[in-house]
């Protein structure tokens, strides 16, 4: 075994058993508790931990309906479930600079200052700004340490949930088949690529497995696999449709827009 697959494993125990630590708390002060800000992987782990205990209730909350990163609140079984607020925060993070500003530009700039990812949740990116979900404890520290992105001057202000601006996502259904279910035919299939640039892609580290970097292009996936690519959307592996008279591989794809 691995060095980086032990201290995988490690960190994985030590997560879990920091969410068990929540519940416990949660049930001896009669609080709710919350997590940092959790990828829909590390949520379905927390979740599964959190089902074996009778006594708690937990839900998730990201800022907006179709958030990717949320925080999972975590309850004793009676509490009053409508007295709970969301532990969040919302900024707006303007520049004047004359070309749009991308996702890396804003997370960088952030990050640099020395804050933590999983305090941190989806940022939303406009041709002027970026609205960012947070932690409402790092809200004073970023306004008054996050002065530029890039070059450009930033201003931040504080807002509401409702003036969130949530991408639209549209969804494209894709029926084809493949000679394998391997990372690479299904991924160029999904992304409109050629297998030789997606292999590529692969290598170079710029694909995901369920929110985390595969660099095997044969990898072989299995239905509810999801794939994205930074700044490319998601494509969902949903189902395997049957296979065709020359040994072909039906399945069915989603393409987040």
């Amino acid at each position: 075994m691995s060095n980086n697959i032990q201290n995988s494993d490690s960190e994985r125990k030590l997560f879990l058993a920091q969410i068990s630590d929540l519940a416990e708390q949660a049930l001896k002060i009669q609080e709710p508790q919350w997590t940092d800000f959790l990828e829909p992987p590390d949520r379905e782990q927390a979740q599964a931990v959190l089902g074996w205990n009778p006594k708690v209730r937990f839900n998730s909350f990201g800022g907006y309906a179709k958030a990717e990163r949320r925080r999972i609140v975590i309850y004793p079984d009676y509490y009053i479930v409508e007295t709970i607020q969301p532990a969040l925060a919302f900024l707006e993070i303007s520049t004047k600079s004359p070309e749009p500003l991308s996702h890396r530009d804003y997370l960088g700039a952030i990050l640099s200052l020395g804050l933590k990812r999983e305090k941190l949740g989806d940022l939303l990116i406009a041709s002027a700004g970026c609205q960012l979900v947070l932690v409402p404890e790092m809200i004073d520290f970023l306004k008054i340490h996050l002065r530029k992105v890039g070059n450009h001057p930033a201003v931040l202000a504080e807002i509401d949930p409702e003036q969130l601006n949530p991408p639209e996502q549209r969804e494209k259904i894709i029926r084809s088949t493949v000679a394998s279910l391997r990372l690479d035919a299904i991924a160029g299939l999904g992304f409109g690529e050629s297998r030789t640039k997606m292999v590529k892609e692969i290598r170079s580290e710029r694909v995901k497995v369920n929110w985390k970097v595969e660099k095997n292009s044969d990898a072989t996936l299995q239905p509810g696999a999801v794939i994205s690519i930074r700044g490319r959307g998601r494509v969902i592996f949903k189902e395997i449709t049957g296979t065709s008279k020359k040994g072909r591989i039906g399945i069915m794809l989603v393409r987040m827009l």
